[in-house]
């Protein structure tokens, strides 16, 4: 079999990772499409403020927080919105051929169906968590409160009142979407495959592109 050439393996990791596999209502399809933009924004926003220090936060320059002070706030901010995007992605993992089936690198479990409880735990775990965290940052934003509830402190933009803060409310805004549309499509998942016997293991592993080139 001829080896693939770095475009071609790409364009198969791409197919596995975000093809979805018959069956998947066309809605759900569209909301594993839309989680990772929801968190865009905001990383886009944090990475261009506080990384690249582009005047975003209205020169108010917020504080090192919670961070170590051995981590660089401009690392930590990226890799924090790396990471963000990483776990917005997984929500393809309900649609698509390595949600039901273990991809063939991971050992002793390559071909076998994936247990449904395996997604559906974790998933719907992460909507709820996901949707009662963002919904309450709305709520204490348009209050004008930090989590706690109490007043938000001086370097924050949200204090501003001008673009500045309606920048930042822009690109946070749709990760309240988040966690009701991982929600929804986990439950499309859970509807798609409980109750139904699990499609040939082999069968369904043979339709999925694989990403080492053979």
């Amino acid at each position: 079999m001829s080896e693939l050439t770095p475009s071609g393996r790409l364009r198969a990791s791409w197919a596995a990772v975000h093809t979805p596999v018959a069956g998947v209502p066309r809605g759900a399809r569209l909301a594993a499409a839309v989680i990772p933009f929801t968190v865009l924004p905001a990383s886009i926003w944090r990475i261009a403020g506080i990384t690249f220090h582009l005047p975003l936060d209205g020169g108010l320059h917020p504080g090192h927080g919670q961070v170590p002070v051995w981590l660089p706030m401009e690392v930590y901010v990226l890799l924090i919105s790396v990471l963000s995007e990483v776990l917005a992605l997984l929500a393809f993992g309900l649609t698509a051929v390595w949600g039901e089936v273990w991809p063939h690198w991971i050992p002793r479990l390559r071909g076998r169906p994936v247990p449904v409880l395996a997604a559906v735990i974790p998933a719907g775990l992460g909507a709820t968590i996901l949707t009662a965290m963002w919904s309450w940052a709305a709520v204490t934003a348009a209050f004008g409160r930090t989590a706690e509830w109490r007043p938000l402190p001086p370097d924050n933009p949200m204090t501003l009142h001008d673009w500045h803060s309606a920048l930042l409310a822009v690109a946070y805004a749709p990760l309240v979407l988040w966690g009701p549309l991982l929600g929804w499509l986990t439950v499309a998942y859970w509807r798609r495959r409980a109750g139904h016997a699990p499609r040939p293991a082999v069968a369904v592993a043979d339709m999925a592109p694989r990403w080492d080139g053979a």
